[in-house]
């Protein structure tokens, strides 16, 4: 072999190098990754999700990394594999939809169907963020995908992004479940700003008993109601209502145990790493998506006002009055934003104990949302 011919073959080698191919917008990428993988460690901001998304934005913005897109014989990439069969035909978010019904009791919705009405109120900041997204230059599709982050609820932020606009998965989904992550951080100020020391206070009378019947019934009555107006979001609240049935019929209790630990395990991990990796650089450093992050943290404010604001406006015909902080609960970021409504009565009534109350219209936000998405998918699909 000559000295040219290795010279040659030194030169064609480094061209597959990421050092020859690098280009320094990735460094941002690699900052952003890492900036969700310090609030999943150190933080313990949401780690299940946070971490495996922050790796995958880490990884992915490496030159030439054979991980998404497809290779030379026409095969999906690692990646790419977990994207398109898990997201792109939309497994992942109706999974998750499984699992987290085999996690829920609807006992304190079913005790309080007011609360419902707590739940559509905090919808608020999606229609708010809709008509504020059109005005700024994007399309209808685009605009009811980048609405529904406000309601905090990251597989159906998936879900209607996919159906609508599915170029802005990435920073829709990345935009949802950082703020869902932060629900502590952001949702207390502004319910210290919406309320006062009297209505933080309000003591709310215990929930009754809800019967085995009742929570069996539950999610049979729902989804035929879902079906019946909002068809296009049955693949996710069907899921739902399912994992919720086979929680409470108390007859599968390994299918319950399955859904609720292995299979939501696997699919999280599935999910957090295919979302990082559609954070590529090329992708998510233009006007829009990051528009979408800094707009999200705006939708998400106003659905915490819009269910605060739904309570202060109940308690007006109601004898009986209710702590209006729950309100704050009617984003759909289960179980977090019930807990944090909990946090914030104790420290002002050490004896308040809210959970339960707040249960309810967080449950009720999660119907709430999907029901959003599916009006949105109706009009616009």
């Amino acid at each position: 072999m000559t000295a040219n011919e290795v010279l040659d073959m030194l030169y064609g080698t480094l061209h597959t190098t990421g050092i020859y191919n690098f280009q320094w917008n990735i460094v941002i990428m690699w900052g952003v990754g890492s900036l969700f993988i310090y609030l999943a460690i150190v933080k313990k901001f949401e780690p299940l999700l946070l971490l495996p998304i922050g790796f995958g934005i880490f990884i992915v913005n490496f030159p030439l990394v054979p991980l998404m897109g497809y290779s030379s014989n026409g095969h999906p990439l690692l990646l790419e594999v977990f994207y398109k069969y898990g997201l792109k035909w939309e497994v992942i978010p109706c999974v998750i939809f499984l699992g987290l019904g085999a996690m829920t009791d609807f006992g304190p919705l079913i005790a309080n169907p007011k609360t419902l009405l707590v739940g559509a109120g905090a919808q608020l900041g999606v229609f708010i963020t809709f008509t504020g997204t059109v005005l700024v230059g994007f399309t209808l599709k685009e605009a009811a995908s980048v609405s529904i982050i406000g309601g905090a609820d990251g597989p159906t932020t998936i879900y209607l992004t996919q159906h609508l606009a599915p170029q802005l998965l990435g920073a829709n989904a990345l935009a949802a479940y950082s703020y869902m992550a932060m629900v502590p951080l952001i949702q207390p100020p502004i319910m210290k700003l919406m309320t006062n020391p009297e209505e933080r206070k309000i003591r709310m009378r215990q929930l009754r008993p809800v019967s085995r019947q009742e929570k069996i019934l539950f999610p049979l009555v729902t989804s035929g109601i879902i079906a019946l107006l909002v068809p296009s979001v049955i693949p996710l609240m069907g899921m739902f209502m399912l994992g919720n049935l086979m929680k409470e019929s108390g007859v599968v209790e390994r299918l319950v145990g399955t859904a609720k630990d292995s299979l939501m395990n696997i699919v999280t991990i599935f999910l957090g790493v295919s979302v990082g990796a559609t954070m590529q650089a090329d992708n998510f450093l233009s006007w829009k998506p990051l528009f979408i992050f800094s707009l999200g943290l705006v939708d998400f404010a106003v659905c915490t006002v819009g269910g605060i604001v739904t309570v202060k406006i109940m308690n007006l015909f109601l004898k009986e009055k209710i702590n209006p902080l729950i309100g704050s609960a009617g984003v759909s970021a289960v179980p977090m934003a019930a807990r944090v409504s909990q946090m914030q009565g104790l420290k002002y009534d050490r004896s308040n104990h809210l959970l339960m109350h707040a249960v309810g219209p967080n449950l009720a936000g999660v119907i709430g949302s999907a029901a959003a998405a599916g009006m949105f998918i109706a009009m616009f699909d």
